[in-house]
């Protein structure tokens, strides 16, 4: 599932993807303080996932982009696994990304 090149919403969509990875890093604190993940599994996650959003927000106008930018959705949601408020946190950023896609194919149907 991707948009057509061109469309306006991948833009938005790319700063949803970098605000996520700005998100995941500091979800880092949380996980060790709040939830007392050992450091290095936090650092892991945490920077893995964000890693993981910004290369996702970086090649949007890629076919692979568009897999790691669903990818990135997933994973934020997983990270409840580490620290439960990471589920909801996850599944906004995922319903925000839903909209957003959503919006776009609505911009191309107009077109």
């Amino acid at each position: 599932m991707r948009l057509a090149d061109g469309n306006p919403m991948t833009r938005t969509l790319s700063l949803t993807l970098i605000f996520e990875a700005i998100v995941f890093v500091l979800a880092i604190a949380g996980m060790i303080q709040v939830s007392g993940v050992p450091v290095g599994l936090a650092l892991g996650a945490g920077l893995g996932a964000a890693a993981l959003a910004i290369v996702a927000g970086g090649t949007l106008r890629r076919p692979y982009g568009w897999t790691l930018a669903w990818l990135t959705q997933v994973v934020a949601i997983a990270l409840g696994l580490l620290t439960p408020w990471m589920y909801g946190v996850g599944a906004m950023f995922a319903l925000l990304f839903v909209v957003e896609f959503v919006l776009g194919k609505r911009i191309e149907a107009r077109g």
